[in-house]
């Protein structure tokens, strides 16, 4: 995992992205913000497992399947099963020590 503050990020909405095996953060003081950094690892996790490209793959195929159900941009992303999964579990930050193997199926 490289962290890595970048200033484009700044014109968006959001704290961070992880495209593997990198985590991008908007605020370079986010890389001491332990939930955020564990909610992107997990990703990278989730990343992993599915050979990168099929999270991707996966990650935008059911991002408009929400958003064309739900005609809500932000709602079909807080639906996406590897989001859900991430919200529910950034907080422990044990979380990936004890993470059983595509544990996102559980939020489908």
């Amino acid at each position: 995992m490289i962290i890595i503050c970048q200033k484009p990020l700044k014109k968006l909405k959001i704290n961070g992205i992880a495209l593997f095996p990198f985590i991008f953060i908007r605020k370079s003081e986010d890389k001491e913000n332990k939930v955020l950094i564990n909610h992107e690892k997990i990703h990278l996790r989730q990343q992993l497992e599915m050979l990168v490209i099929f999270f991707y793959i996966f990650y935008v195929i059911e991002y408009y399947y929400w958003f064309f159900k739900l005609k809500d941009g932000f709602l079909a992303y807080k639906r996406i099963s590897f989001e859900r999964e991430a919200y529910a579990n950034e907080r422990d930050l044990n979380y990936l020590k004890k993470r059983k193997f595509w544990n996102f199926r559980k939020y489908l």
